[in-house]
C-alpha cells in the first residue's frame, strides 16, 4: 500500500512538473506577442507622426493659390513647402483615391484650422476652397469709378480698367454683396447688372404706363442721387427735372455741367440709381417750384421764380 502511494506521488510530481513547463511556455508565448504588438504599435505611431500627422508648423488661415493647369506632383511640392502636408506621396496617393488628380479647380484655397493630410487632399480634389466671403456695399448713386475704387481695395483679382470698359453706367445695381477673393471684375459685373435686371423687373408696368423709356428712367434716377438727399426733396426734384424739360429749359444741374449747355438729359446715366431713386423717377411729385438750390448745411430750398431763386442763393449760399 506504501509502495503504491509512492509511485502514485511520483506521477503526480510529474503531472505537475510537466503543467508548470507548459504553463511557463504560455506565459513566454504571452510576452512575445505582447511584445510584438507593441512594436506595431510603435511603429503605426510613427508612420503617423511621420507621415499623416498634421505639421507643427502648418499656417492656420493661410489662402493658397493653385495656378491654371498645376499637376498633382507640383501642387504637392507646394504643399510641403508650404508646411500644410508632411508626406506627398501620402497626399497623392488620398488625391486619387477621391478621384481628383486630373481635375485639379485652380484658384485659391483657404485652410482655417490645422487639417489631415486626408482632409487636405478631399477639400482639393473636390474643388472645396472654403474661402471666406468678401462683404462689399456699393452705396446708391456711385458712378463706375467710385464702384472701381471701392472693388479694387477688396478683390485681389479685380482688374479696374476691365470693369471701366466692359461696365454699363447705370446699370449696376448699388447693394450689399458678397464675392470670392477669387472673383473678377466679370463676376462683379455679372452679379451686379443681373440684380439690376431684377430690380427693374418690379417697375416694367410703371416704367410703360409714364410714357418714358427705361434708359429716360435710369438716367434721371441717376442724377436724383447726386441732386437729392430725402425721399420728400427726391421727388420734388424730380418733378422740377421733368418739368424742365417739358418747357425746353436745360436742367442746369450741378451733377452733370453739360446740362447747363445742351437741353434735355444727359446721353447716358451719370450714377447708378437705387431703388428710392428709381420711383421718384418714375413718379414725380407736382408742385409750382421751378428753382431749387442747396444751402451750405445741405438743406434743399425750392423757389416758384426766378427772382425767388436769387433771394435764396442770398440768404442760404452766402
Amino acid at each position: 500500500m506504501e509502495d503504491f502511494n509512492k509511485e502514485d506521488k511520483i506521477q503526480d510530481f510529474g503531472a505537475l512538473g510537466h503543467s508548470m513547463s507548459k504553463f511557463g511556455n504560455n506565459k513566454f508565448l504571452q510576452k512575445k506577442i505582447l511584445f510584438y504588438f507593441l512594436l506595431f504599435i510603435v511603429f503605426l505611431l510613427f508612420i503617423y507622426v511621420l507621415f499623416f500627422s498634421v505639421p507643427k508648423d502648418f499656417p492656420v488661415g493661410k489662402i493658397i493659390n493653385i495656378k491654371e493647369g498645376s499637376s498633382l506632383r507640383s501642387l504637392s511640392r507646394d504643399l510641403e513647402k508650404n508646411n500644410i502636408i508632411k508626406s506627398r506621396a501620402i497626399f497623392e496617393t488620398f488625391v486619387i483615391i477621391f478621384d481628383g488628380e486630373k481635375h485639379i479647380e485652380s484658384g485659391d484655397y483657404m485652410f482655417e484650422d490645422r487639417l489631415f493630410v486626408f482632409e487636405i487632399a478631399k477639400r482639393i480634389a473636390n474643388g472645396e476652397h472654403n474661402l471666406l466671403p468678401v462683404k462689399v456695399t456699393v452705396p446708391e448713386g456711385f458712378n463706375l469709378m467710385e464702384i472701381s475704387k471701392l472693388f479694387d481695395t477688396k478683390l485681389p483679382n479685380f482688374d479696374k480698367d476691365k470693369f471701366l470698359t466692359k461696365a454699363r453706367e447705370g446699370y449696376l445695381f448699388p447693394d450689399t454683396y458678397f464675392f470670392l477673393t477669387t472673383d473678377t471684375e466679370e463676376e462683379v459685373i455679372e452679379y451686379m447688372s443681373n440684380n439690376f435686371q431684377k430690380k427693374i423687373a418690379l417697375f416694367k408696368s410703371k416704367i410703360d404706363i409714364s410714357k418714358k423709356t427705361e434708359k429716360d428712367i435710369i438716367t434721371m434716377a441717376s442724377i436724383l442721387e447726386k441732386e437729392s438727399k430725402g425721399d420728400e426733396d427726391r421727388k420734388l426734384i424730380s418733378g422740377i427735372l421733368w418739368k424742365r424739360i417739358s418747357i425746353g429749359m436745360p436742367l442746369q444741374v450741378d451733377a452733370e455741367p453739360s446740362t447747363y449747355k445742351t437741353k434735355g438729359l444727359p446721353s447716358s446715366p451719370i450714377s447708378n440709381p437705387g431703388i428710392e431713386a428709381i420711383e421718384a423717377a418714375i413718379n414725380p411729385m407736382n408742385s409750382s417750384y421751378l428753382y431749387y438750390l442747396h444751402g451750405k448745411e445741405g438743406q434743399v430750398h425750392f423757389a416758384r421764380t426766378f427772382e425767388e431763386h436769387k433771394i435764396n442763393k442770398q440768404k442760404y449760399l452766402k
